[in-house]
């Protein structure tokens, strides 16, 4: 579906942006793939390693709050793929306004932008904590959520479709307790800090979510959540594969952090749907055509869940041991 087709990234400078524009150069023959950004640097490092692709990767040094430059750049787009967010827990507590001018108020600029240029379609990424979220962060991206599944309404006699794909923590990925404890482990630290024993995570690899993202393209009729389905790991038991016999030692959860974290909420198991290896939380208002959610563009079928269903990092049904979260640590 992308060959031949215009696709652009926002945040396409971050570990998935890049990660996606190499898999559809690669992989799938776009005509071109535009890379939004605000980070200069990262522009210019991603233009050497993506030097073998040059007639083909266009970047536009802009930000997702200025919807001018969003307008410029979507000229001639057919995909969309969001990715730019502000992230970090405790920034966003800290710089509450700035989070919600890029997180929310982005969010609707690059909606305005793609209904004004007729986008085919445009998936936006979330996070678990956008679900029942109790940190600014999460709750700005159920604000984009909720934007983004909104913006099928709007669209009118235009084609554009938008969807949204929410998952876990992404291994290795900046910011995560991976590279963290790394880097505690390489500085000789004789113990590791742990929030919490309890404490449990999603766990999803950059290829996983790459591939995930692009499946939902193919699946999407236009409103959904879509959810994968991944493998939760103990904190206390990451620790231990990073650090064999290395004491942990408790600190205590920070604010806005929860012990375990939830993609589908037990109070929304009624708009969700499961399919073979992925969830689909419907929207809950329509806008004026039925879809049947239950079925998608590649021919599977979901069912619908239980009424006290949740999708739980604390109750999944798969966790890794200690010797796979070693694999999956070598891997990457």
């Amino acid at each position: 579906m992308f060959k031949d087709k215009n696709i652009l990234i926002t945040g396409g400078t971050g570990s998935f942006g890049q990660k996606f524009a190499r898999e559809l150069l690669i992989n799938h023959q776009p005509k071109r793939v535009a890379i939004f950004s605000r980070d200069e640097l990262k522009q210019f490092e991603m233009q050497k390693t993506f030097s073998d692709f040059s007639t083909q990767v266009r970047f536009f040094l802009g930000d997702v709050r200025d919807l001018h430059r969003l307008d410029l750049a979507m000229r001639g787009i057919d995909y969309v793929v969001h990715a730019a967010a502000l992230k970090q827990v405790p920034a966003a507590e800290y710089n509450p306004m700035e989070c919600i001018k890029t997180n929310v108020n982005g969010a609707q600029n690059v909606i305005d932008a793609c209904l004004e240029h007729n986008v085919h379609k445009v998936i936006a990424l979330s996070t678990d904590k956008a679900a029942s979220p109790i940190n600014l962060y999460g709750a700005s991206k159920l604000v984009s959520d909720k934007l983004f599944v909104a913006a099928n309404q709007l669209a009118g006699e235009r084609q554009t479709k938008f969807g949204v794909v929410r998952y876990g923590n992404v291994a290795g990925s900046r910011g995560s307790v991976i590279p963290f404890f790394k880097n505690l482990i390489a500085s000789g630290a004789s113990e590791l800090p742990i929030t919490d024993e309890r404490m449990t995570r999603f766990n999803i690899t950059l290829q996983e979510g790459v591939e995930f993202v692009l499946k939902s393209f193919q699946r999407m009729n236009g409103g959904e959540t879509f959810v994968p389905k991944i493998p939760s790991f103990k904190v206390t038991d990451l620790a231990e594969a990073m650090a064999p016999g290395v004491k942990q030692h408790v600190i205590g959860i920070r604010p806005g952090e929860k012990l375990h974290e939830v993609m589908c909420p037990a109070d929304i198991s009624h708009e969700t749907i499961e399919f073979k290896d992925h969830f689909v939380i419907k929207p809950s208002i329509l806008w004026g055509q039925e879809y049947d959610f239950s079925a998608n563009a590649l021919g599977e079928q979901g069912q619908p869940v239980s009424s006290d269903f949740e999708y739980s990092s604390g109750t999944n049904h798969d966790f890794m041991s200690v010797p796979q979260i070693q694999e999956l640590l070598k891997a990457i």
